[in-house]
């Protein structure tokens, strides 16, 4: 068990690191993060600010005597750095153990399959011949994937047909990193659940998110998703379940294929608060962000309740937009009532990078997805020398 003196070291300040800042600094605690980008969305607001990239295993040493506990907001970090600081006395949540198995997709998936998880048939590739068998098993379209490193689309390649082959397989490094192939999954629909572990064993879940994606890309989340009690039911117990698997503590991210059948299959694990979370700032009595604040320091969780229906929606850098920032009509975003703007502080814009999000809570899911399409047409992200002067 912690206390509010307990000094907290997180690895990564962008957004989700200052988000977990924000609520760390209203119950008082002290910050202090690591992260290679000096003006990072999280320095203003940090006590310590270690400029150092994710592998250096000094810095790594570095933040831990300074702080008490050490989490992160960002999974592609060094994992020998993680186990040396554990070495060294210092908790870190989630736990190395938990990461080196979710950092590796394959052996991810081999862990979860294990364990009676329902997920889309894989197979390891080594070779190019792999891939050849795996279309002819699985069929087309054929996902193609690193095993290590791939977000928001990078590391994936969608194979068509057999004569895409090739061309995925000089895409994907020809083999210079480590592949997996998975069968193409004709879901009814892309669906998240948020769940937090404490220290003491204890699973909080949110509700259940609608996710939508565009070129792999999260695009919007809607909660309550619009599916049947069976199907939640499944989805909650399945998110309680890879708690338990990981024996995570902190919050988790579940990221999950609804099929037509209403059976619910696990797509990915994420080991920290998550984009499709955003909605619970505004849309839960207590956010993905604070929960994981408590679950780290031994506090006891806070309700995850939904406070009324919300719709979230990425703000993305806009096309033909490279450079410094300039946020364009946020004023006609924040005239619509219930309608919350983030901008993450991201001083160079480039288009489809995360600039920032826009939360709309309404009185039904159809009016919360309204509102933030409303300001979401509004507010463009484009770059300083290309602003329109009105």
């Amino acid at each position: 068990m912690h206390s509010l003196c307990t000094k907290i070291g997180i690895i990564g300040g962008g957004q989700l690191g200052k988000m977990m800042i924000l609520e760390a600094k209203k119950m008082g605690f002290f910050v202090a993060i690591l992260d290679p980008d000096p003006n990072c969305a999280a320095h203003s607001i940090s006590d310590v600010h270690i400029t150092a990239d994710f592998y250096n295993q000094a810095a790594f040493m570095q933040l831990a005597e300074i702080c008490d506990i050490i989490t992160y907001e960002y999974e592609h970090i060094s994992l020998e750095g993680l186990l040396k600081i554990e070495k060294f006395g210092k908790p870190v949540y989630p736990t190395p153990k938990s990461l080196g198995i979710i950092q590796d997709k394959l052996k991810q998936k081999q862990k979860l399959c294990k364990a009676g998880v329902n997920v889309p048939e894989f197979v390891e590739i080594n070779c190019i011949k792999d891939v050849e068998n795996a279309g002819k098993n699985f069929g087309y379209p054929l996902m193609l994937k690193t095993t290590k490193g791939g977000y928001d689309g990078k590391g994936t390649f969608t194979i068509k047909d057999a004569a895409q082959i090739p061309q995925a397989w000089t895409a994907m490094g020809s083999g210079e990193m480590g592949l997996m192939a998975e069968r193409f999954v004709d879901f009814e629909m892309e669906i998240s659940v948020l769940a937090c572990r404490g220290i003491n064993g204890e699973i909080a879940v949110y509700p259940v998110a609608e996710n939508w994606h565009y070129n792999e890309i999260l695009r919007e989340t809607r909660v309550p998703a619009a599916i049947g009690d069976s199907s939640r039911d499944s989805a909650v117990a399945v998110a309680g379940h890879v708690m338990e698997i990981f024996d995570g503590v902190g919050m988790f991210c579940v990221e999950m294929f609804l099929h037509k059948d209403g059976s619910v299959s696990v797509n990915e694990i994420a080991p920290r608060p998550h984009n499709s979370g955003h909605y619970t700032i505004e849309g839960c009595i207590t956010s993905q962000f604070e929960q994981h604040i408590r679950a780290i320091t031994g506090l006891p969780f806070g309700d995850t309740s939904l406070i009324m229906p919300v719709a979230m929606q990425n703000l993305l850098g806009e096309e033909g937009h490279e450079g410094a920032t300039f946020v364009q009509n946020a004023e006609e975003a924040l005239k619509i009532p219930g309608v919350f703007l983030h901008i993450y502080g991201k001083t160079h814009t480039k288009p489809k990078r995360k600039m920032g999000h826009i939360t709309a809570l309404g009185k039904t899911i159809e009016e919360a997805a309204d509102k933030a399409q409303q300001a979401k047409d509004a507010v463009k992200i484009i770059s300083k020398e290309k602003e329109v002067i009105k």
